[in-house]
């Protein structure tokens, strides 16, 4: 057997990306400690920064160091550290802040889950349970409410972001009535309902989330009248009638929950409703990096996945929707357009 030479660059780089995870931790000890919030916009020393969020000056100093190789943080010429546009995103107050999002996927439970991905692959479903006797999200709730808040944050966050761009992207124009479909806290919603003031709208998802839905949409809020909060399960039925449906990043946790809850829409709506599915994908996206990461870590902790475009659109046609056009939101997302046959 001949192989081609192994030039030093391939060298080098394959022995970065093992020590990826030392790359996470520093993301998130630097998140944890505050540190791009101490940090405004004139540099300021390890020993400065140290004193600001109580820390080891040495030991921050050298975990600094490793984040500017990742273009987080900057060091000067005078061993000062400055901004960058990545280390402002880490910033609590940041509008596009991703503090929350690298706390989520920095958590402890998934640094026990990373080194079974062998067998993940090997078997094709979740290895939580194995590791903590009990399924993803009761173990979140039940035994870990430190990082079921991170989590809450982290799709809040989300959430809020992207509901800006939904709202740009989509042409409700003749439409009535919106209802999102398992949706969160309904910052999709609130987007669609301010940027549409003749529209009414629907909330459904699970009671324990649309408790703390956005305060818009609650009695008092400005949107409040105009909005109905249905506490349900989408996977079980879909008790709303709407002239568009929205479904958001909910159809990745297993297939059964996709085409059931795919089902229930095409039960529950008229003929010629217009359902939107919104979902991260990994094929043909700027952000396929992070998205297959994702995917790779949904396989592990509930044994869900990502979609490709092709997979999406056939578990819609599966439950009877007639797919149109598929377009991209933003960097992260793509809307596939459909309709209920009539």
């Amino acid at each position: 057997m001949t192989t081609a030479p192994t030039t030093p660059r391939t060298s080098m780089r394959l022995r970065e990306l093992v020590f990826g995870a030392a790359c996470a931790a520093s993301v998130r000890a630097a998140a944890r400690l505050g540190v791009a919030d101490a940090l405004d916009d004139t540099p300021r020393s390890a020993e400065e920064l140290a004193g600001a969020v109580k820390a080891d000056a040495k030991a921050l100093r050298r975990m600094l160091r490793a984040l500017t190789c990742y273009g987080i943080f900057a060091e000067e010429a005078d061993g000062r550290f400055a901004h960058t546009e990545m280390s402002r995103l880490l910033r609590e107050d940041d509008p596009h802040s991703l503090r929350s999002i690298a706390l989520w996927c920095t958590e402890p439970w998934t640094w026990a889950a990373w080194p079974k991905l062998d067998k993940a692959v090997r078997t094709g479903d979740s290895v939580f349970g194995e590791l903590y006797g009990k399924e993803f999200f009761d173990y979140l709730h039940e035994d870990a409410p430190e990082s079921a808040q991170v989590f809450n944050r982290a799709m809040t966050t989300s959430s809020v972001q992207s509901a800006r761009d939904v709202a740009e992207l989509l042409d409700l124009t003749g439409a009535s009535t919106v209802a999102d479909i398992g949706g969160g806290q309904g910052h999709v919603l609130a987007a669609l309902l301010e940027k549409h003031p003749g529209l009414k709208g629907t909330l459904l998802d699970l009671p324990r989330v649309v408790e703390n839905a956005d305060p818009r949409l609650r009695e008092g809020g400005a949107l409040a009248d105009r909005v109905t909060i249905v506490p349900g399960d989408c996977r079980r039925s879909i008790p709303v009638d709407a002239d568009v449906y929205i479904i958001k990043n909910i159809l990745e946790w297993d297939d059964d929950s996709t085409a059931r809850t795919l089902r229930n829409v095409v039960t529950a709506a008229r003929p010629e409703a217009r359902v939107v599915v919104i979902e991260n994908l990994v094929d043909d996206s700027p952000s396929m990096t992070f998205t297959t990461s994702m995917d790779l870590l949904l396989l592990l902790n509930v044994g869900g996945a990502k979609h490709t475009m092709k997979s999406m659109t056939s578990r819609m046609e599966a439950a009877g929707l007639v797919v149109g056009e598929v377009r991209p939101v933003n960097a992260y997302l793509h809307a596939f357009e459909s309709v209920v046959p009539g």
